[in-house]
């Protein structure tokens, strides 16, 4: 059995939020933008058809939508209009994951929704069902098989990098938001899944990586203890190890400072 992680930035007591999304400003300005006068919307927006995976899925979605994306912005204006119908191949996504981009797309945010109780100032996951009341997340599953990654992934960092591909910078914010909200993920999966951002973010990123790094030290007596970092570690390849190596110093040395602070010198 693989030792978990609870993190401490889940939300607090679940209670029963508003109804309200928390991306549903989002939603409000696309329906802004399609009901506005001379959009192309109006004059009913070409169908795009999507070929996705190996298996090459077909999805479809309105040009004006995808073109919200810089990826297929870029993608759909070096297609010639020939009154065939416009296709984009894209055979190294995940259906399932690609399927949450194209929802965000149209409904400025994915199953689950994020809600936000104003009241309580908390966040929790639409149909989430939390019968100890330990909020965040309740039922609703975090992780998602990835053939790429060769196991199971957690869903939202999945997400967040296909949106780092496809340049949607909100999308990447919202699936962190998410991901705060999980909890008890085996030691294997995290893992899994910080080595997989490394792999498909760019050195710049400064979010994904960096919510790895402090998961890791913040819960460092369960991962010293894990045959998984173990082996993890000797098997390298990654940056992920030198990152954590250098934000591992850092911690010290704060921890150092503080001491040092707190501590009369004397001559």
């Amino acid at each position: 059995m693989f030792r978990t992680f609870h993190s401490k930035d889940r939300a607090s007591k679940a209670i029963k939020p508003s109804k309200k999304s928390f991306r549903e400003h989002t939603k409000l300005k696309l329906q802004q933008k399609l009901d506005s006068p001379g959009s192309p919307s109006t004059m009913v927006s070409p169908i795009v058809t999507l070929l996705v995976g190996p298996d090459q899925r077909v999805f479809a979605a309105h040009e004006d939508v995808l073109s919200s994306s810089p990826f297929f912005a870029t993608n759909l204006k070096s297609q010639f209009f020939d009154g065939a119908p416009k296709k984009v191949a894209l055979p190294d996504e995940v259906p399932e994951i690609f399927s949450c981009v194209l929802e965000y797309l149209y409904k400025g945010d994915y199953y689950p929704r994020l809600l936000h109780n104003k009241r309580h100032n908390s966040f929790t996951l639409e149909d989430a069902y939390d019968p100890l009341n330990l909020g965040g997340r309740g039922s609703v599953e975090s992780t998602i098989y990835h053939p790429w990654a060769g196991g199971d992934l957690l869903k939202d960092t999945a997400i967040y990098c296909a949106a780092e591909k496809f340049g949607l910078e909100e999308l990447k914010r919202l699936a962190l938001r998410k991901q705060g909200l999980q909890s008890g993920i085996p030691v294997e999966v995290i893992l899994r899944s910080a080595r997989f951002a490394y792999e498909n973010t760019p050195d710049t990123d400064n979010r994904l990586r960096a919510y790895y790094l402090a998961l890791i030290i913040r819960s460092r007596k369960i991962f010293k203890r894990s045959g998984t970092m173990q082996m993890e570690m000797e098997m390298g390849g990654s940056r992920l190890f030198f990152d954590l190596f250098v934000a591992m110093c850092q911690h010290v040395d704060d921890v150092v400072e503080i001491a040092n602070k707190s501590s009369p010198r004397t001559i």
